[in-house]
């Protein structure tokens, strides 16, 4: 009998401790829905909102970017996956100026008690770039003007204190705080720009991307594809931009991390069968962002790694 009782207190404490494990193994399942419970649910489309949100809603919102590193919103197309996250989503921020393109529908049809808001639609339209082969439309790629970017991050934080008044001070000081790193950015672009000798601000690169850092930042900019990506390049287009770097001798041309770079490499043949060697000079952030957890992962970090990038590049001595 006391072999008995010894056997089965053995028993109670092992069934104790397992669910004692159990509870908390449960507990800590619960604590990160705990932690996410009163966020705002936000859901954004390219990784550089995604970055504005992070910084003015902070720990008041829980936001998911659909587009990642290397992923080309020109075409992209949503998943199930994403249409399920845009409806239980609260709020939705995207780029608009037909940016995402395809999924340009989806989100003009959200309804219910979604919000979708496109953070260019405060810009002064008489500031944006309207290039005559994009149909009419305005240019959307105005992050690479980072004073342009700013009236992004100002909608943000209006949008978030419409919807979640109770927060407004801490979206107004995230946003001031951020605002200020932003015009210390800009500044620092100019910089570096001016490093380069005017005759040497030249930007090639894969797609026509750069015009509004061209404007902003001094640099004549030449794409070998159009605006949109959708738009592919053709022979004639090779052989156009290959003699223009041959007769201004540009000495460095880029490719981009959203953009397959098969189009520049043969830009650089072309360009060495007239009798001119010119470098690829790096790859750049265009419509996408770095990996997460890289300085270039953050829209500061994508900028500065840019400009420094463009600015070695085109100041290399060449052979």
């Amino acid at each position: 009998m006391q072999r008995i009782n010894i056997v089965l207190r053995h028993c109670l404490i092992a069934l104790g401790i397992i669910a004692l494990l159990t509870c908390i193994g449960c507990d800590g399942k619960r604590q990160p829905d705990a932690a996410m419970a009163g966020r705002l649910r936000v859901v954004t489309t390219i990784g550089m909102i995604t970055d504005i949100v992070k910084n003015v809603g902070d720990a008041h919102v829980e936001v998911t970017g659909l587009m990642g590193p290397g992923v080309d919103p020109h075409l992209y197309k949503a998943t199930a996956g994403d249409v399920a996250r845009l409806a239980s989503a609260k709020l939705i921020f995207y780029n608009g100026l037909h940016l995402e393109s395809k999924m340009g529908e989806i989100l003009a049809k959200m309804t219910g008690n979604t919000k979708t808001v496109a953070v260019t639609d405060d810009v002064n339209r008489a500031r944006l770039l309207t290039p005559p082969e994009f149909e009419g439309q305005y240019d959307p790629h105005l992050w690479f003007d980072v004073t342009l970017w700013m009236k992004a991050v100002e909608k943000v934080r209006d949008t978030l204190t419409e919807i979640d008044p109770g927060h407004q001070a801490d979206y107004e000081a995230n946003a001031e705080r951020y605002l200020a790193e932003l015009a210390k950015l800009h500044r620092y672009v100019k910089t570096q720009a001016e490093k380069v000798p005017p005759e040497q601000r030249v930007l090639v690169t894969a797609h026509d991307a750069f015009n509004y850092f061209g404007n902003a930042y001094g640099f004549e900019v030449r794409g070998l594809q159009g605006i949109s990506t959708a738009t592919e390049a053709g022979i004639a287009d090779v052989q156009e931009l290959a003699t223009f770097i041959a007769e201004r001798r540009i000495p460095a041309i880029f490719v981009e991390s959203s953009v397959s770079s098969r189009s520049i490499e043969a830009v650089k043949a072309a360009v060495k069968s007239r009798g001119f060697n010119v470098e690829i000079g790096g790859e750049l952030f265009s419509d996408a962002m770095g990996t997460e957890g890289t300085p270039e992962g953050t829209y500061i970090g994508m900028v500065q790694h840019n400009i420094d990038t463009i600015v070695t590049a085109l100041t290399a001595v060449q052979p």
